[in-house]
C-alpha cells in the first residue's frame, strides 16, 4: 500500500499492530481514513450508531484477548460511544478508540460539531475520567509516535480504553514517515512475584485454618486457571468469585462456591464472612461483591487477614486493609504462590466435611432452579429459559449477558460447561452491552454459537445490532427475555415503595406494551421467532443454531426478582437507615 497521506501510513501502523478489525461509523472528520482502510486488508465494521461499534470491538477484545479499534467522528459521535468506551475501560479491557476531530486551523472558532462551549475544542476532555489516557495530536509527526504509545498505553500493566484524537486535517496531509517507524516493543515482561514473598504468602496459606480464595476477573490466561486450581485442590481451599470470574474455574469444581455479595449464596458470603486468611486475586471489591463493604455480611478485615494480587497498585488497600499486597501479574504470582506451597507442604491437605458443604450448597441451588425451570407457567419463568438455553446450546457455546436476569441469574444458577464462556458488564453493568458485544464476539471466534441473552430493555437500547448482524452474517442468536419493563428496577420499587411507576412499558391505555422483537428481526433480514407456549423456545433455539443465521428470539417472561441473598445499602437507604 502506497503511503500517499497519514492516513496512509497510520492504516499501514496499524495493520503491522495485527489490526484485522476496526468497528465504528463515519463522518466528515474520518473519511480520509476510511479511504485508506478501503485500500488495506483491514476489516472495517460499520455500525449504526456509536455505542454499537463500542460495545462491538470491546466484545472482539474480550474474545480474543486483543486490542479492540472503535473509530469515531467529532462531537456527537464520539460522545455516543462514551458508554460504550468507559463500560470496556471499568472492565480494564484494551480498546483504542480513534475521533476524528475539527480541523486544526479552526480551533475554538466553533465550527461544524466542535465541542466548544466552556473550552476551546477540548472533546478529549470527555474521555478522560476513564480512559488510561488520551492524547490530542497537533502535528503530523506525533500521529505515529502517539498511536504506539495509545496501543502500548492500552495492552501493558492493567489494560484498559486509550483516546487517540486526530484533528481532520492531519488525516490528508502528506506523512511524516512510513507507517511501521513506531514498532511496538517485541517482548515485554510483566510484574512477577519474588520467590521470598512467595514463600511468606504460602506460609499464611498452609497456617491458615479456614482460608479462602476470592478470584476476580483479573486472573487471566489458561496457565494462571491451571495454577489455582492446583493451588486450591492441594490446599483444599475453597474458591469464591465475582460477578466477572464465572468460569474461571468450572462451575461443578467442589471447591467452587460461587459469588459472593448481594446475588452471592449465603454459605458464600457466611465462609466469607469468617475466612482466617484470604488471599484475593485480580479484584476491586465491587460493592454489589462486597456488601456494599458491611462487615456484617460478607467480608470482614479485620479479624480476616487479607493478601491481595493485582496488576495495578492502586486497588491493593483500595477497600480492604492488606497484610500483604503485591502487585504483579495474577497469573505468575499464583504459579510462584503454587509452587511455594508444595516446597512447604508437599503433600496435599484435607478439610474435613468442607467439600460435602460446598456439594450441599451448591446442589440445593442448581436443584432449586432446575425444578423452577421445569415450570410450564406461561410467559415463561426466568429459570425456565435458562434451562432450554442450557440444555438446547452446545457445551462451547458463549453466552453475551446484559443486565438484569440474564446477567445476575445466570451468573447465580446457570452451570456454565467447563469449555462455555460468559461475557458480561461488569463494572458499568451497561445495559445495551449484550446485543452489541455479542457481534464483536461473533467475528472474533465465528465458528461457536454466540447467544446475546438480553431482556426487553436491553434489546431497545441497541436496536442497531440487528441489521449489523445481518450486513456482516454473523448468526449470533438474541434471545429476548421480555417482561415489557425494566424488569429489575421495577421488582425492587414495587418492593419499598409499594408500587411501580416508571419502569414498566405501557401503551396509553395503561396495558403491557412490547414491540414484537421477532418480527422486527424480520424486517431487519434476519430470522424471527415468536415463542407462543413452553415447547416454543427450545424449537426455536435448536432451529436458529442449526440454521447458522441471525435470529431474534421473543420470549415472553414473568417479571420475576432475582433471589438476593446477600446486602445492598440501597435497601438501607430506601427505608431511610443511613449509615
Amino acid at each position: 500500500m502506497t503511503e500517499r497521506t497519514a492516513a496512509d501510513a497510520l492504516v499501514a501502523q496499524l495493520a503491522a499492530y495485527g489490526v484485522e478489525h476496526i468497528f465504528g461509523t463515519c463522518g466528515h472528520t474520518n473519511i480520509a481514513l476510511l479511504d485508506a482502510l478501503g485500500r488495506s486488508d483491514i476489516h472495517f465494521v460499520i455500525a449504526r450508531h456509536e455505542q454499537t461499534a463500542a460495545h462491538a470491538a470491546d466484545g472482539y477484545a474480550r474474545a480474543t484477548g486483543k486490542p479492540g479499534v472503535v473509530l469515531l467522528h467529532v462531537g456527537p459521535g464520539m460522545m455516543n460511544a462514551v458508554t460504550g468506551v468507559a463500560t470496556a475501560a471499568l472492565d480494564s479491557v484494551p480498546l483504542i478508540a480513534i475521533s476524528g476531530d475539527i480541523p486544526s486551523h479552526l480551533h475554538g472558532r466553533h465550527p461544524h460539531q466542535e465541542v466548544n462551549l466552556h473550552a476551546d475544542a477540548d472533546q478529549t476532555a470527555i474521555y478522560r475520567p476513564f480512559v488510561k489516557r488520551a492524547w490530542h495530536v497537533h502535528r503530523v509527526a506525533d500521529l505515529p509516535r502517539f498511536t504506539e504509545r495509545a496501543f502500548w498505553t492500552a495492552t501493558s500493566g492493567r489494560p484498559g480504553a486509550v483516546l487517540l484524537n486526530v484533528p481532520m486535517d492531519m488525516f490528508s496531509r502528506p506523512p511524516a514517515g512510513p507507517g511501521n517507524a513506531y514498532p511496538l516493543p517485541r517482548a515485554a515482561t510483566v510484574p512477577d512475584l519474588s520467590p521470598a514473598d512467595a514463600d511468606r504468602i504460602a506460609a499464611e496459606l498452609v497456617a491458615a485454618e479456614r482460608p479462602l480464595i476470592y478470584l476476580g476477573g483479573g486472573l487471566g490466561g489458561p496457565e494462571g486457571r491451571r495454577a489455582l486450581r492446583e493451588l486450591a485442590e492441594h490446599l483444599d481451599i475453597p474458591v469464591a468469585h465475582s460477578l466477572m470470574a464465572k468460569g474461571a474455574l468450572p462451575d461443578d469444581h467442589p471447591l467452587v462456591m460461587g459469588m459472593t455479595g448481594f446475588w452471592g449464596l449465603a454459605q458464600t458470603n457466611a465462609y466469607a464472612r469468617a475466612a482466617d486468611r484470604v488471599l484475593a486475586i485480580g479484584t476491586r471489591f465491587a460493592e454489589t461483591d462486597s456488601s456494599s463493604w458491611n462487615p456484617q455480611h460478607t467480608w470482614s478485615f479485620p479479624p480476616s487477614r487479607l493478601i491481595q494480587i493485582d496488576i495495578d497498585p492502586a486497588e491493593i488497600g483500595r477497600n480492604y486493609p492488606v497484610e500483604i499486597g503485591v502487585v504483579a501479574d495474577a497469573g505468575l504470582a499464583v504459579g510462584q504462590i503454587l509452587g511455594a506451597v508444595r516446597r512447604l507442604r508437599p503433600d496435599p491437605a484435607t478439610r474435613a466435611g468442607l467439600r460435602e458443604q460446598i456439594r450441599t450448597a451448591r446442589t440445593e441451588l442448581f436443584a432449586a432452579s432446575a425444578e423452577r425451570g421445569r415450570s410450564d407457567q406461561f410467559p415463561l419463568r426466568p429459570e425456565r429459559i435458562l434451562a432450554d438455553v442450557r440444555a438446547a446450546l452446545p457445551s462451547d457455546a458463549v453466552l453475551v449477558t446484559d443486565v438484569g436476569w440474564n446477567k445476575n441469574g445466570v451468573a447465580q444458577c446457570y452451570p456454565l460447561p467447563a469449555d462455555g464462556r460468559f461475557i458480561t458488564p461488569g463494572g458499568a453493568s451497561t445495559m445495551g452491552f449484550g446485543p452489541a458485544a455479542a457481534l464483536g464476539v461473533q467475528i472474533a471466534d465465528p465458528d461457536r454459537v454466540v447467544v446475546a441473552l438480553i431482556g426487553d430493555g436491553g434489546m431497545s437500547a441497541q436496536l442497531p445490532a440487528v441489521p449489523l448482524a445481518v450486513e456482516q452474517g454473523l448468526p449470533v442468536i438474541f434471545l429476548v427475555m421480555n417482561n415489557r419493563a425494566h424488569g429489575t428496577i421495577s421488582d425492587l420499587q414495587s418492593t419499598f415503595f409499594g408500587r411501580s411507576y416508571g419502569c414498566d412499558f405501557v401503551d396509553p391505555d395503561g396495558n403491557p406494551y412490547s414491540p414484537d422483537f421477532a418480527a422486527l428481526g424480520r424486517a431487519c433480514g434476519a430470522d424471527g421467532y415468536l415463542v407462543g407456549e413452553p415447547g416454543d423456545l427450545s424449537a426455536a433455539l435448536k432451529t436458529a443454531v442449526e440454521r447458522r443465521r441471525p435470529a431474534v428470539i421473543d420470549v415472553p417472561m414473568v417479571n420475576e426478582p432475582v433471589p438476593t441473598p446477600g446486602h445492598w445499602n440501597i435497601k438501607d437507604i430506601y427505608q431511610g437507615v443511613f449509615e
